[in-house]
Parts: structure tokens; sequence; C-alpha cells
């Protein structure tokens, strides 16, 4: 079984705690290893799940390593490039 998952664009610090907890589960990682991993509580991972808008720099990239994500940055696709039946 084959855990690679497509990229995907974010826009919403929602959408970083969703896809930080499918990652965590994909990998069959509890919180409380994830939290031993970045040096934080169990308490303090569940509560970054919810509020990703929370989590440092140095934190999301820690959190990327231990869950096998890897961050990328790029300029986004223009407005009219994209299918506008989508919006």
């Amino acid at each position: 079984m084959s855990l690679t998952v497509p990229f995907q664009p974010l826009v919403t610090a929602l959408q970083l705690g969703q896809l930080l907890k499918a990652a965590r589960k994909r990998r069959k990682l509890t919180q409380a290893e994830v939290a031993a991993r970045l040096g934080l509580s169990q308490n303090r991972v569940s509560y970054l799940e919810q509020h990703a808008d929370e989590l440092s720099f140095k934190q999301l990239l820690g959190w990327c390593t231990a869950v096998g994500l890897e961050l990328r940055l790029g300029e986004r696709e223009s407005l009219e490039s994209t299918n506008k039946t989508e919006w």
C-alpha cells in the first residue's frame, strides 16, 4: 500500500491542520508519538491540529518531517489559467 499523496495547495490554517492530521493517521502515528518527536505534549499536538495557525515555522517543519510530508512553496497559477467552474 502506497502512502504517496499528491501535492495539495493550502490557503487556510484549517486545511493545514487537516493535512497534518491526515498524514499522521496515514503513518499510523498517535498524537503522543508526534508530540515526542516534536518535544511537545500530546495535548499541544491535539490543539495544534485544530489551530494550525498557531504553529511556529520551526514546529511546522518538524511536524512535516515527523509525518513524512515535504513543504514546498511556489507561485500560484494565475486566475486566468484556472477553471472558473472550480470557484
